[in-house]
């Protein structure tokens, strides 16, 4: 028998991910290929010159799209 609490009696707290597993660190090199695949685009060339132009704004851009 397993001694591990059952999922509903845990709190919330626990289930949780933390903050910092969340985000990406944006200084970590988004390229645009990145960017289009995390917001569930396919790569192409419009998709791909849409997102040079979201990272030109510096690279947070990501962050602005994803939680």
């Amino acid at each position: 028998m397993s001694t591990s609490e059952p999922e509903a009696s845990r709190s919330a707290e626990d289930r949780v991910t933390p903050d910092a597993l969340l985000h990406t660190c944006p200084g970590s090199g988004v390229a645009p290929e990145d960017l289009v695949l995390a917001t569930g685009r396919d790569i192409t060339p419009a998709s791909l010159e849409w997102a040079r132009r979201k990272l030109e704004e510096g690279p947070s851009a990501i962050e602005k799209l994803l939680p």
